[in-house]
């Protein structure tokens, strides 16, 4: 069989077998290759030993107790660095695009890691083997390896693809099915109970029923594994195209609770009459949402927690003979924040989503859509948290079964975001100021300077190739020449003109959200 494999792995594959040593790319990148994906990282297996290995390249690390050499491309660090520049030189978006196309692509290459063959004898901590053994036989190898899926290896030289597990079978139904006993790779590691959901998402594949048996058997495992890895597969299942999906196996297979059991207290927790779903399914899907627009990691946490508190904040109003939730948002900020930290994500993320979780009722109240209001949003969020709130409230309107993404009232909201975010047209637009002007000019500081700026007002919006400093300098110098009469009719003149301007630049912004 020939796989298509990049020059640099080939040539490592080359140097090892012209020093005498087998060579093989093994594990989740020969699945890739299968797959017709780019692998993210490339591994590859050999006989030799680690100091066998360094002694065949250049520069390579080794700081590991399992054997793992990493070599070091040198020119594609090379070529990293030279597209970085490109990058930040680049003008159009669109360039900026294809540049980091291809450092995505030259990153899965800087570092490639090579590891001898061994065999693993029993896992006492759940995590780790007790001990390592190399081995001379490729074999002995994939026998450890988690899912048949993973345990390939492929010989780029020869074309010589190892399949001892029924891998590629499994490619070709869509399954995922561990190698051996499941029971047994759960033990040696309680990580790959979260490894299958994810790989399954990611790939399109059916969890075979004796590993979903044993995932349901060996669930208490994850009590063992770190938050932080955790978090990490929990990431990784975020940012997969289909999340929902993900979450859902998670619960069906008993172990979403282990990656934060505040998720499942929705379940069968029925909302008011704006939502079609339950809280659990609402969440689910707002978070989808974010993920089906390709929105970031922060917009899919506050998605997934931003109702989080609805279940013990839910109150039944007979009056209004429906649920309310007075206060779930406040209550819900608390929670995710406890969540979020137990997992041990950045500060960063842990403000950013709790701010989102906190907010996210701010349109609530058709009466307080102001300017006033909005910019008290603005402050509340910070002006870097305001267009994700914004996101946040398209995904949870998706997420309750609207058909469209926004409302009248949401682009009105939006509109009025744009005008409170933007800088208003004044004076401190020009490339002259008052300091320049006493520094540089000699004019001194009063109503008459005042006027001059204004009265520059005037020329520069109509003509802005005219605000330069040059120019503005020899004008000013000009306007000092005339009575506070003239020059007082020419600064009204210059207010008049930034009024206008103002009141174009707000009727380009509501005939861009729509808005009459």
């Amino acid at each position: 069989m020939s796989l298509e494999t990049p020059d640099a792995v080939s040539q490592i594959t080359k140097t090892l077998q012209s020093n005498g040593y087998e060579a093989f790319v093994v594990g989740g990148c020969v699945r890739d290759l299968l797959l017709g994906k780019s692998p993210k990282d490339w591994d590859m297996a050999t006989n030799a030993t680690p100091e066998q290995i360094q002694a065949c390249f250049e520069h390579t690390f080794y700081e590991n107790d399992f054997g793992t050499v990493g070599v070091v491309q040198d020119d594609i660090v090379d070529e990293l660095a030279l597209l970085h520049e490109k990058q930040s030189k680049a003008a159009d978006a669109e360039d900026k695009e294809n540049y980091q196309s291809k450092i995505n692509q030259l990153e899965a290459l800087k570092v490639i890691e090579i590891t001898p063959y061994r065999t693993e004898q029993k896992y006492s901590d759940g995590r780790r083997p007790d001990s390592v053994s190399f081995s001379d036989n490729i074999h002995d190898d994939l026998k450890r390896r988690d899912f048949t899926i993973n345990a390939l290896a492929y010989d780029c030289t020869s074309g010589e693809l190892i399949d001892d597990f029924g891998g590629i079978a499994d490619l070709q139904s869509k399954t995922l099915r561990c190698v051996g006993e499941p029971n047994e790779r759960f033990a040696e590691d309680g990580l790959r109970i979260l490894r299958a959901v994810r790989i399954a998402i990611e790939h399109g594949l059916t969890i075979s029923k004796e590993t979903q048996e044993a995932i349901i058997n060996q669930a208490k495992l994850l009590e063992k594994v770190s938050r932080e890895r955790i978090r990490d597969e929990f990431i990784r299942m975020l940012q997969s195209k289909e999340p929902m999906r993900a979450m859902l196996l998670a619960k069906d297979l008993h172990v979403l609770s282990y990656i934060s059991p505040d998720l499942e207290r929705g379940v069968g927790v029925d909302q008011n009459g704006a939502h079609k779903y339950d809280v659990f399914e609402h969440l689910l899907r707002t978070m989808q949402h974010g993920a089906d627009r390709d929105w970031s990691l922060v917009i899919r946490l506050a998605g997934l927690f931003h109702d989080i508190s609805k279940p013990e904040t839910r109150r039944w109003n007979k009056e209004k003979n429906d649920w309310t939730f007075y206060g779930h948002e406040v209550v819900g900020a608390r929670v995710t924040k406890k969540a979020l930290e137990d997992l041990k994500f950045s500060r960063e993320i842990v403000s950013r989503v709790t701010t989102l979780v906190r907010w996210h009722m701010f349109f609530s109240d058709p009466d307080q859509i102001t300017l006033s209001a909005v910019r008290r949003i603005i402050r509340n969020v910070g002006p870097d948290n305001v267009w994700d709130l914004i996101r946040l409230r398209i995904c949870d309107r998706i997420g309750m079964g609207r058909p469209k993404e926004k409302s009248y009232r949401l682009r009105q909201y939006t509109a009025m975001m744009d005008e409170a975010m933007r800088s208003p047209i004044s004076v401190k637009d020009l490339k002259l100021n008052g300091d320049q002007m006493i520094a540089e000019l000699h004019m001194k500081p009063g109503r008459r300077m005042g006027w001059i700026l204004h009265a520059l007002m005037n020329i520069t919006l109509f003509e802005p190739e005219n605000n330069n400093k040059e120019f503005l300098v020899k004008q000013a110098l000009e306007y000092d020449k005339l009575s506070d009469k003239e020059l007082q009719q020419l600064a009204e003149q210059g207010k008049e003109a930034i009024s206008q301007a103002e009141a174009d630049e707000i009727k380009k912004i509501k005939r861009k959200h729509r808005i009459a």
